[in-house]
């Protein structure tokens, strides 16, 4: 069983969703980042999602926009998001997922990324526009190296392409709880996580709701019906927001805690 799997086990066994957080490596630094990973796992996250910044991230709103541009112009590149997930993996065992968009990857290799991956210490992969009809040349290289594959499914997936997702995933399923970007306030929560629910009884793979959820009462709501819960923009906001490295990282370590209040059912 792999570490994101054992999580979510970990998290149902507590009568509990988990807590998957996102950031963006490199902003402000990739020096930074393992900083930020560590305190984020110690004050609560169950799975960390470090994003590879990509110059158009099209499923993300102007607040994970602007923290790719931050990290691009500081000079973050794919193997030194690498190396401070390597860093970070010294310091904790928190479940680690490559979060971003498949033209980077591409340009990497699928092959080498995967196998750099591994050492570095990632557990898997979350690919915005990777379909899972195109998802092979990436699949057969996970698959090698016991790394998961986190598909996405929407409100507007139909049930035989969210059993297709969900024949290529790893430890669960990601449903975007609305149709638009990240950043925006969801309409309704409870109706995400309910359908979230309808999908993992379809699919018997946990489902972790994300995009639109920013607080401990968005967190709670998600919590009573689905596996998880992915918290992104609001981290990034209060990254930003702080004037030092250190504020940045009690700023996370703060929040996170916040979060993690309301995971209990």
């Amino acid at each position: 069983m792999s570490r994101i799997a054992d999580a979510f086990a970990r998290a149902k066994s507590e009568d509990r969703a988990a807590l998957v957080i996102y950031l963006c490596a490199g902003d402000p630094s990739l020096a930074l980042t393992p900083d930020l990973i560590v305190a984020a796992a110690e004050a609560g996250a169950d799975v960390i999602e470090v994003g590879m910044p990509f110059s158009d991230p099209t499923a993300d709103g102007p607040t994970i926009q602007q923290a790719s541009e931050r990290a691009l112009a500081a000079g973050a590149t794919l193997p030194g998001v690498l190396e401070a997930v390597k860093a970070a993996r010294a310091r904790t065992d928190v479940p680690v997922l490559l979060f971003g968009y498949y033209n980077p990857i591409l340009r990497y290799g699928e092959d080498r990324l995967v196998k750099d991956a591994k050492a570095a210490g990632v557990d898997g992969f979350l690919v915005v526009d990777l379909p899972p009809e195109s998802a092979a040349p990436l699949l057969g290289p996970l698959r090698e190296h016991g790394l998961d594959f986190v598909p996405l499914v929407a409100p507007t997936s139909t049930p035989p392409r969210i059993a297709a997702a969900a024949e290529v995933a790893g430890s669960f399923l990601y449903y975007v709880s609305m149709t638009g970007v990240t950043g925006k306030k969801a309409a309704n929560l409870e109706d995400a996580a309910r359908r979230a629910a309808e999908v993992r009884a379809q699919t018997g793979k946990p489902v972790a709701v994300g995009f639109g959820i920013q607080s401990a009462e968005d967190v709670a709501a998600i919590s009573a019906h689905a596996d998880g819960a992915v918290v992104g923009s609001a981290i990034v906001r209060a990254i930003h927001a702080a004037e030092t490295d250190e504020a940045r990282v009690e700023a996370v370590r703060s929040l996170v805690s916040t979060l993690a209040g309301g995971l209990a059912r």
